[in-house]
């Protein structure tokens, strides 16, 4: 906590007497010490954390903290509130001890492991008695900077009773992850135990035990609310709770692990998260585990065909194209492999996610029928939406059949051939038989309206072109559409592909300028920032489906800006009556000559990339805003 910690950060009686006023109280101390540049947005960042999961725990402690671009240098405010402030803590109390937890944005992990340690002070005997009862800042300071004697050091290694392993992880990952492993580790040393506890918090897993300690181990607390491994401690003694249940009471979780009977591998490899979460929530971190499997993919593919294409395309009647025989050809080849590979994980994913395990195989297999429309006779596939919807169904349908209590000859079969044939004839059937003809149909009244507008005014057609290609970035819709003006090229009507071919690259240029942009406001995370570099090096060479990875994450902000930036594009081409006789789009198709008016092509991707990316930043923002005002009036 050294340099971390100072006088000027600790107040010892809060004028705040609810949760805002905490952080408004809070935030000020950091900014007159110089470590933030601007209070409001630090604390609309303070209440973006909190919307995903309240920072007040038992005990009468809260913990707000934010990753922010106003942080200047990382710090840690503690303020104390003896009378108490209602602040939402799962106990229902008062709290008393607020620790606000600044870290720049840029540091991706500092604040998990500032919580680390913050939650080894909290946890000792004690510790909140003293700082509760402490009379001046110097006092504060002291506990918090104060180092373990070696004697204390020496005791805590001495354990000679056997080994105890302990699991911890919460749904975000931070605070509740790390307190428990403190409270298990500090009940196993006072029972005369050594201790090894693997943390699954937002920063990975740490610490996991290996097998020679797994295989010497008298007891194992899986204290988690999240998914984790349970076949490596098959039979050991094992006791599977929520994460509260180790920070209110490790001794007793210890004592029934230690009496508990072995653990016997059930139908799912995986821990079931201990406590309930809302759907909506279940929801999200569903689709987040399958955009986060899935932008490898993306990247590696669209990567690999975007510098194939820049390095060895040739513009030619088809398109653009590579010659067969060529080195570059082969590079393309491999880059179609991850972008055909993209969609069937990222159903996958998301049916592990809801299922564990017997959801991967048809989660992964109705991603691929989903994304082909041969299986359903459609011109197209359903691309990413038809993943997220083949991943969700199969998911649930899987978890819903693997929670019956069949006959133990049953049970081993359930979750390797029973569930996954079930849940893959089930995407099959529903895809082919349901969800397939009314796809087919609409591509095929997709071409007609497409041909009808043809003939009528050019901006309404621009419009109409421009939001389809931007809606699904390479999908059904977007496919329709660019099918639609290649095959006027063979008429020789070249404006229609002038128009897409700059629509094109809008999605992901737009989204990668937004990223870029929208990172200093806190809107895009670390993770976002690098795959607008990939989405930018895609755009360049006119791949839509680099803005994927953003439209999956956040839909509601994304598609609507790239359907608004594609349609401003692709109007302004007919505006200017561009002409491109190359089947592909982008700034790569103006440096090989396909356009007639080049500066004209680049003027109108460069508007429907700022209107993307400014629509995008808007919509988050506003997004961001009206999250934090419902949580002040929650508190109000």
């Amino acid at each position: 906590m050294n340099g971390l910690l100072s006088k000027e950060l600790i107040c010892l009686n809060l004028n705040a007497r609810e949760k805002h006023q905490v952080f408004h109280e809070m935030a000020e101390l950091l900014w007159q010490a110089g470590h933030i540049t601007d209070i409001s947005q630090f604390v609309a960042d303070v209440w973006d954390r909190e919307d995903t999961g309240n920072t007040g725990f038992e005990g009468g402690v809260a913990i707000p903290h934010a990753k922010s671009p106003v942080v200047k240098q990382a710090a840690v405010v503690v303020g104390i509130s003896p009378q108490g402030i209602e602040y939402g803590a799962e106990d229902g109390k008062p709290s008393h001890v607020f620790l606000m937890i600044a870290s720049p944005h840029n540091a991706s992990n500092l604040h998990i492991e500032i919580l680390a340690q913050l939650s080894s002070r909290l946890i000792e005997d004690g510790f909140m008695e003293t700082l509760l009862q402490a009379t001046s800042q110097e006092e504060v300071l002291a506990l918090f900077t104060a180092q373990a004697s070696p004697e204390d050091d020496n005791r805590e290694v001495r354990q000679d009773k056997g080994l105890i392993l302990g699991v911890t992880g919460c749904p975000v990952g931070v605070a509740h992850t790390y307190l428990a492993a403190e409270a298990i580790v500090k009940a196993a040393r006072e029972m005369g135990y050594e201790v090894k506890v693997e943390t699954n918090g937002s920063i990975g897993v740490k610490d996991s035990p290996t097998a020679e300690e797994i295989a010497r181990a008298d007891a194992v607390v899986v204290a988690c609310d999240k998914q984790v491994d349970l076949d490596r401690f098959a039979g050991k003694k094992v006791v599977i709770c929520g994460v509260k249940s180790a920070i209110k009471g490790a001794t007793g979780l210890i004592e029934q692990a230690l009496s508990a009977p072995l653990y016997q591998v059930a139908s799912s490899s995986k821990a079931k998260p201990a406590s309930t979460t809302s759907s909506g929530s279940m929801l999200y971190k569903s689709l987040m585990n399958g955009v986060s499997y899935m932008i490898p993919f993306v990247v590696v593919g669209g990567l690999l065909i975007a510098l194939s294409l820049a390095l060895g395309g040739v513009p030619t009647e088809q398109g653009l194209s590579i010659p067969v025989d060529s080195l570059w050809n082969k590079v393309l080849s491999v880059g179609v492999v991850g972008f055909t590979l993209m969609i069937p994980i990222l159903s996958g994913y998301i049916a592990y996610a809801i299922a564990d395990r017997p959801g991967l195989a048809p989660g992964l297999i109705g991603g691929w029928i989903a994304n082909n429309g041969s299986f359903y006779d459609a011109s197209a596939g359903t691309g990413f939406i038809g993943a997220i919807v083949a991943g969700l169904l199969v998911g649930y349908f899987v978890k819903w059949l693997t929670h019956f209590n069949y006959s133990k000859m049953v049970q081993p079969l359930v979750p390797i051939m029973i569930a996954p044939i079930a849940g893959t004839l089930f995407i099959a059937a529903i895809f082919m038989f349901v969800i397939g003809a009314p796809i087919a149909d609409l591509m095929t009244a997709l071409n007609h309206m497409l041909a009808n507008l043809s003939t009528g005014n050019v901006i309404v057609i621009g419009i109409v072109m421009g939001l389809m290609q931007g809606f699904d970035m390479g999908g059904p819709f977007g496919k329709v559409v660019f099918m639609f003006s290649v095959g006027l090229i063979a008429q020789g009507q070249t404006q229609f592909m002038g128009a897409q071919a700059v629509a094109i690259p809008v999605a992901p240029l737009g989204m990668a300028l937004a990223a870029f942009m929208g990172r200093r406001f806190g809107l895009f995370d670390d993770e976002e920032y690098e795959n607008g570099k990939a989405a930018a090096a895609m755009g360049l060479v006119g791949i839509s489906e680099g803005a994927i990875p953003f439209a999956a994450r956040d839909p509601f902000a994304v598609i609507p800006a790239n359907m608004i930036g594609s349609a401003v594009a692709c109007c302004l081409g007919f505006i200017f009556s561009l002409h491109c006789n190359v089947a592909h789009g982008g700034p790569i198709i103006v440096l090989l000559g396909g356009f007639d008016k080049p500066l004209l092509a680049l003027v109108a991707m460069a508007a429907g990339v700022v209107s993307t990316a400014t629509i995008a930043i808007a919509l988050k923002r506003f997004k961001m805003m009206r999250n934090r005002q419902h949580a002040v009036m929650d508190v109000a």
